[in-house]
């Protein structure tokens, strides 16, 4: 058969891909694989994400994924601690997560999420961050961008996506552009810089320039009526003051928590994550929460050479912010609203280095997620002896987002488009159907 003269290379290679993705359905007709495959479509109900970022690379074996005690001054492959018992039986965690074992049962470990980057930091955080790598054509939206894209705000005068760290380009909305893109902040108490009055100008000063701002926002918007840029710009500047007000900026105020809760977050990560619940309250949709500026073992979690030596002191303040932040939500009977996740750029192999740390290893590590109403399994999937690769229930990159987009209530294989280029949400990724069983 001869195609149509006025038959473009765009309409065949869109007819090609709905034909190939068509299967017949119980009435004989063609329908979308998506629509006939259930797990694509499984929705949760949960309305914000908390994603804790370990920067660096977390240890899988010395932290979620205990294996046989190896040995770092003789070479031995293995953890590098004891393992102990959790709320969910035969399911095992490092010694220093002591009370992230007690409420396992509201966790699922994801123990064997792979990708392919291995040497280069910047190129996994964003592949972990957007779910695809690195592009020369298009910059991909983040997990938070996407969630803020498709959830919308939430409250007036609440941002859709926050980070509590530095900005960097795995955050970024990419194609979907600034409407889509973070607030961020370094101190837990101040806030966003730029937002605060400064304590040198009074009230009436502060009304004053406000007055005086509407006049020349009005003036400029009534001579460029059809500007699109200007009316975003101006949009973009009516978020500004809303967030500037008391009410958003009182979020920051974390005196007003008890005393035994803020002790029990812990330190400068654990401060983060209490505000974290702030905002969730508040009515953020995304908030990432990073790890990577408390250097208390010099290395962070990259920890080749000596930063093995102290890596537990990280360990024990993820595991008195993490299982303190699960309590407090559910507390708040916000747990089910909020989906919590713990992500890292790659794991670390069994193997010790020549100084007596570990390198980089992508092919198994683990991801962890909790609350967000699913239905957690203490841990998914397995992982060899040494936790090097996966022998049941591999996890990619792209089944994770997908996992946690669906239970967010988005659908993971829906399109956005960068232009007039069709983007699936998610590569290909499907959810892990057993957790919304």
């Amino acid at each position: 058969m001869i195609p149509p003269k006025n038959l473009s290379r765009r309409s065949f290679l869109q007819s090609a891909t709905l034909a190939s993705a068509a299967v017949l359905g119980p009435t004989g007709l063609a329908t979308p694989l998506a629509a006939a495959d259930p797990k694509l479509h499984l929705k949760g109900k949960a309305e914000h994400c908390i994603f804790l970022w370990l920067g660096g690379g977390a240890a899988q074996m010395d932290t979620l994924d205990p294996k046989q005690k190896g040995d770092a001054k003789a070479k031995t492959a293995g953890s590098y601690y004891d393992a102990i018992d959790t709320a969910v039986p035969g399911v095992q965690v490092c010694e220093h997560l002591p009370r992230v074992a007690r409420v396992l049962d509201r966790i699922t470990i994801c123990r064997t999420v792979f990708h392919n980057v291995v040497d280069e930091h910047a190129a996994a955080t964003y592949q972990v961050h957007t779910g695809r790598p690195v592009s020369g054509t298009i910059q991909y939206p983040s997990l938070g961008s996407i969630v803020a894209h498709e959830k919308g705000q939430l409250e007036k005068g609440a941002p859709k996506y926050v980070v509590i760290g530095y900005p960097s380009i795995a955050r970024n909305p990419g194609f979907l552009g600034a409407k889509d893109g973070f607030l961020y902040l370094l101190d837990v108490e101040s806030g966003p810089a730029g937002l605060a009055r400064p304590a040198n100008v009074v009230s009436s000063r502060w009304k004053r320039r406000e007055d005086l701002l509407e006049v020349l926002r009005k003036g400029c918007l009534s001579r460029n009526p059809d500007d699109r840029r200007i009316q975003d710009y101006d949009a973009t500047l009516q978020d500004s003051l809303e967030l500037a007000g008391p009410k958003f900026m009182s979020t920051f105020d974390l005196a007003g928590e008890p005393a035994d809760l803020r002790e029990s977050y812990g330190g400068e990560f654990g401060q983060r994550c209490l505000l974290a619940r702030r905002l969730v309250e508040r009515g953020v949709r995304f908030v990432e929460v990073s790890h990577n500026l408390n250097f208390l073992n010099g290395t962070g979690w990259d920890t080749h050479n000596q930063g093995q030596l102290k890596q537990h002191l990280l360990i024990k303040e993820l595991d008195n912010a993490l299982a303190t932040l699960i309590a407090d939500l559910e507390s708040q009977n916000l747990l089910d609203k909020t989906l919590v996740a713990v992500g890292t750029e790659f794991g670390r192999p069994a193997a010790f280095d020549g100084g007596g740390g570990r390198g980089h290893h992508s092919k198994c590590f683990s991801l962890l997620l909790a609350g967000g109403g699913l239905n957690h399994k203490g841990a998914y999937g397995a992982s060899d002896e040494l936790a090097q690769k996966s022998v049941e229930n591999a996890v990619s990159l792209p089944d994770f987002h997908a996992t946690m987009h669906a239970a967010l209530g988005i659908d993971p294989t829906k399109e956005l488009h960068a232009n007039d280029r069709p983007v699936p949400i998610t590569d290909g990724g499907k959810p892990i159907a057993s957790l919304f069983s």
